[in-house]
């Protein structure tokens, strides 16, 4: 089976449709169909069945997408060791990042490859950890974040590794009346408006726990994936919020640590299965690594 073909069933499972690989990989959807006919061939079973319109992968086939994975890592891993021979782990690498983590971590992570040979290419994408096995059709390393409580993300053609740790706290107006407190239980939060982002991100997660807590439904205004924008509301008198702790920027808002609840998120870092055998990949999750350990350093 040739390996450019495994390729091209790998991104159909990773993209779901005949004309969106065709798009990725720069190839016509016949082109595509042709390619995957012929390995159905070489592989002496059916890999694909009618979806309505569209095709979806038989148990075969998703069987042979997860081989394909691991030969294709091998491939990258040959190419990774050709490159050490002449000298330190060097190509690029597509890291996906949501923004607040960005902002406190791709600083330290450049920092770190400075002179490395390795060439970072980043690009932000906020979106909930179900959505990763998507990225990675695209990336090398999705740096995404979740609930403490929830399951870590992983699967056959997923690896993930959680990277640290950021408590979730509460953030009021200076002159709130809460505000003098330094630490608030659930039951104090019963009668607030509320400031917080899109559900499916580890924020809402932890309101919904103070909802189960105080037995009443959060009165939410308004829903902003962007911090700064809910630090402007929250400092402007429309609400509280909750952020994480090293993402708070504006310097009148009070931080009020949350009692009772398991309030905080989880960074992860998922890549492919075996991708880390890369030098270069090994090389930006240690990156990531030393810059998480600088980040909550100072959190006691």
């Amino acid at each position: 089976m040739a390996i450019e073909r495994l390729r091209v069933l790998r991104e159909l499972a990773d993209r779901g449709t005949v004309a969106a690989v065709a798009q990725a990989l720069s190839m016509t959807p016949s082109a595509v169909s042709q390619q995957l006919k012929v390995l159905a061939r070489e592989a002496g079973v059916p890999l694909l069945e009618p979806d309505g319109r569209r095709v979806r992968l038989t148990d075969a086939g998703r069987a042979l997408v997860v081989r394909a994975d691991e030969v294709l890592a091998a491939m990258d891993r040959a190419v990774a060791e050709m490159d050490s021979y002449r000298g330190s782990p060097r190509g690029q690498v597509r890291v996906a990042l949501f923004p607040s983590g960005a902002a406190l971590l791709l600083p330290g992570v450049l920092a770190e490859l400075a002179g490395s040979g390795v060439d970072v290419v980043a690009r932000d994408e906020d979106v909930p950890p179900s959505e990763v096995p998507r990225l990675l059709a695209d990336y090398d390393v999705v740096l995404t974040h979740r609930d403490e409580r929830s399951t870590p993300i992983g699967g056959p053609r997923v690896a993930s590794r959680v990277l640290m740790r950021e408590p979730i706290d509460v953030v009021v107006a200076p002159d709130h009346r809460l505000a003098r407190n330094g630490a608030v239980v659930p039951a104090e939060l019963a009668d607030e408006t509320w400031l917080s982002v899109r559900g499916g991100f580890p924020v809402d997660d932890v309101l919904r726990s103070i909802a189960t807590v105080t037995g009443v439904q959060p009165r939410i205004a308004q829903r902003l994936n962007d911090f700064t924008v809910i630090e402007a509301l929250v400092a402007s008198h429309y609400g509280v919020a909750l952020m994480p702790r090293y993402a708070v920027r504006h310097p009148d808002l009070v931080m009020l640590r949350l009692a009772g609840v398991r309030a905080a998120r989880v960074y992860d870092l998922a890549t492919r299965p075996h991708a880390e055998k890369r030098p270069a990949i090994a090389t930006i999750l240690a990156a990531f690594r030393a810059a998480a350990h600088r980040a909550t350093n100072h959190d006691s």
